[in-house]
């Protein structure tokens, strides 16, 4: 997980420095505080012990959903793995380049899932929603759905999108909104192999 800096030293050029954001730390920290196997992780939330080397060892990243299911788990909000240690605030402005982007996203099946998301909120503590951005590059081929506790809300802001909900298939467009029970199984799709962007609320 990263997050890019752009930095420039007048007059000379601009240079991108890359940081590292550390969600499968924290996931490995929570596991071995409470001393347990990567199996026992993995029997919760569906991925292979394997993977779930790989998630820990920021190799690749787990969905929205798995990430919920995690942070159930282990009885922490998805806030959890985006925040930072500092003092309590009682509001927070992000900035573009404050995001943090979770790329390399796998599926269950260890399939990339095509789509990255960014965490709108990293400073807040004890947030009752997690906000995000959520971008599709392509039109998946995987069609795995995912459920998880509590509600979510999508608006697509750009693009056309569709979203897999049950055996429900609803194509939104831009402007579009759509809320639901995250128990229902979902999956959000490029309808069309373009480029989709989505804000996404999720609540615990």
């Amino acid at each position: 997980m990263f997050y890019i800096v752009r930095v420039k030293i007048k007059p000379f050029f601009i240079f991108e420095v890359t940081v590292e954001y550390n969600i499968g730390e924290k996931i490995k920290e929570l596991r071995k505080a409470r001393q347990l196997t990567l199996q026992a992780v993995a029997n919760e939330t569906g991925f292979s012990p394997a993977l779930i080397s790989q998630i820990e060892n920021n190799n690749v990243s787990p969905p929205i959903a798995t990430l919920s299911k995690i942070a159930r788990f282990f009885e922490v909000k998805i806030s959890h793995f985006f925040e930072e240690e500092e003092d309590p605030r009682r509001f927070e402005v992000v900035r573009v380049p404050d995001r943090r982007v979770v790329s390399r996203v796998i599926s269950k099946a260890g399939k990339g899932h095509g789509y990255t998301y960014e965490a709108l909120s990293v400073h807040k503590l004890n947030k009752k929603m997690e906000p995000f951005v959520v971008t599709v590059g392509e039109r998946s081929t995987d069609e795995t759905m995912y459920n998880h506790d509590g509600e979510e809300f999508l608006l697509v802001m750009k693009g056309t999108a569709e979203v897999l909900l049950d055996d429900e298939r609803i194509k939104l467009e831009a402007g579009d909104a759509i809320y639901f029970d995250s128990s229902m199984k979902h999956r959000l799709l490029s309808y069309d192999g373009n480029e989709v962007q989505v804000l996404a609320i999720v609540t615990r």
